[in-house]
């Protein structure tokens, strides 16, 4: 187990050392919140895919694998599905836009101050249980490395991601994201497939200890998969976590092509992630519990030294999440929700780049202090999904593509289809399809009906969007509420 440790060790090391080096990049806002909006195709594209495949990709696509079987990619491939399409429909659109949020999007779009409070609201819970439940995972690696309770691991994992994030923002988020997605390339893809593959017995083996269910890819059952569907794929599509990384590309043909080979990648890492689930239940198929598939099959066997490079393989997955929605957390915290107390008599004068640093610094403490005590993560993430998506998808959508769309029906939808789906889920419980649907339904009736039965935003909002949408120079790195209140 030593060189495990020193792997791990070199892997931390480097970690924070990028986040130090990155202090001297992130010099302006921009820099710190988007990495300056200069990412070429292969650091965009490596950067995407390391926010979106995080512990539940790779920890939880092996469990899936273990369970179902080749099926089980299907939480991993709707992530790529939502990649694929946010590239295809919208990003082209982001990066025009040069925004920081999706709540200055809506605020520029309907020319409305609520409707950018209830999303942002809406959106901070979002990034928060995400950041939350990402570094409740680093318990997992920690304690099969060292052996130390979960309490250790999660403060261990945290601090270094709060420390790496808070230096030198999405710079810092950005470089350690490519090393995290080299490192899960060769340790998740390149080393441990081939290896759980050919101790199985190759395919023909595992055909001969699993049961035909297994190569079934539809197995999972068609529910599940469209609730994937709905919660991932849509999900993706809105998150401020993706939508930063989509904010950071140099030009929309960047996001593009990074956008679709990052989608792409994610459907063969899912792909993996189940064949080496099945792998694990053809060696190990009397596991007490599935979660350690993916912690048995690496200790059991990979020599030394490269078991560190594969957990430090899963430990990047979550990591690279946990960072992405920390920073997304943070920047809705300083330019939605708290932009105007900074500048209020009395507040210590910080510069731009400093607020966003102690606020990524406090907020990495607090969903650490979460982590630490929290008892139903699963149902905490539900709900921050079902609310993001039922909540917040339509008048998103409709922003983008609907022009008769307007400040009262997005409010409106907001309200509603967070109501609806707050209270499905209290009848139906936390774990029921239903809500998200029911939410999704309301909020889009709600959101054309009143639209329609309220004057149509003004025409001087609509011509700044469409502006913004065309990439005017002039307006490029105004504020939107700036831009949608000057002319």
């Amino acid at each position: 187990m030593v060189g495990d440790y020193l792997v791990i060790a070199v892997y931390i090391a480097g970690m924070v050392g990028i986040g130090w080096l990155s202090m001297r990049l992130a010099k302006t806002k921009s820099d710190y919140l988007v990495a300056g909006r200069r990412l070429g195709w292969f650091m965009y594209s490596g950067t995407m895919s390391a926010v979106v495949l995080g512990g539940a990709s790779t920890v939880g696509g092996v469990k899936l694998g273990y369970t179902h079987g080749i099926s089980g990619a299907w939480l991993v491939i709707t992530i790529g599905l939502g990649i694929l399409v946010l590239h295809a429909l919208f990003a082209r659109r982001l990066v025009r836009l040069r925004v920081y949020t999706v709540g200055e999007m809506l605020r520029l779009r309907y020319g409305g101050g609520a409707v950018t409070t209830m999303s942002s609201v809406v959106m901070w819970a979002y990034t928060l249980m995400i950041t939350v439940t990402s570094t409740l995972a680093f318990a997992t690696i920690f304690k099969v490395l060292l052996g130390i309770p979960d309490v250790a691991g999660i403060a261990i994992g945290g601090s270094i991601v709060v420390l790496y994030s808070a230096l030198g923002g999405m710079w810092s988020i950005t470089l350690t994201d490519i090393a995290q997605f080299v490192i899960k390339t060769i340790g998740f893809l390149l080393i441990l497939v081939p290896v759980a593959i050919s101790a199985a017995g190759g395919f023909a083996g595992m055909r001969t200890k699993l049961e035909p269910s297994y190569f079934d890819f539809g197995a999972i059952g068609g529910a599940t998969i469209v609730a994937y569907l709905v919660t991932y794929s849509l999900g993706l599509l809105i998150g401020q976590d993706i939508w930063q990384r989509v904010f950071t590309a140099r030009t929309p043909r960047v996001a593009t092509v990074g956008g679709i080979i990052s989608g792409s990648y994610c459907l063969i890492y899912g792909l993996a992630g189940a064949v080496i689930g099945m792998a694990a239940k053809a060696l190990y198929p009397n596991l007490a519990n599935a979660q350690d598939a993916f912690a048995t099959i690496v200790e059991q066997l990979l020599p030394t030294g490269v078991r560190g490079l594969v957990l430090a393989a899963a430990l990047s997955a979550m990591m690279s999440t946990a960072s992405g929605a920390l920073i997304g957390c943070s920047t809705v915290t300083t330019t939605d929700l708290l932009g105007k107390l900074w500048r209020r008599p009395g507040v210590p004068r910080l510069t731009e780049v400093n607020q966003n640093r102690v606020t990524t610094l406090v907020l990495g403490i607090l969903a650490i202090g979460i982590a630490m005590v929290v008892n139903d993560v699963v149902g905490a993430l539900t709900v921050a999904y079902n609310l993001l998506v039922g909540g917040l998808l339509v008048a998103i959508v409709g922003a983008l593509f609907w022009r008769r769309g307007t400040t009262a029906g997005a409010v409106a939808s907001i309200a509603a289809g967070s109501l609806v789906a707050v209270v499905s889920m209290i009848l139906a419980g936390l774990e029921a399809n239903e809500p998200i649907f029911y939410g999704l339904g309301a909020s889009l009736v709600v959101y054309v009906v009143v639209s329609l039965l309220t004057p149509p935003t003004a025409d001087e909002v609509l011509r700044v969007w469409s502006q913004r949408l065309a990439g005017s120079a002039d307006l490029a790195e105004s504020s939107p509420a700036t831009a949608a209140t000057s002319h």
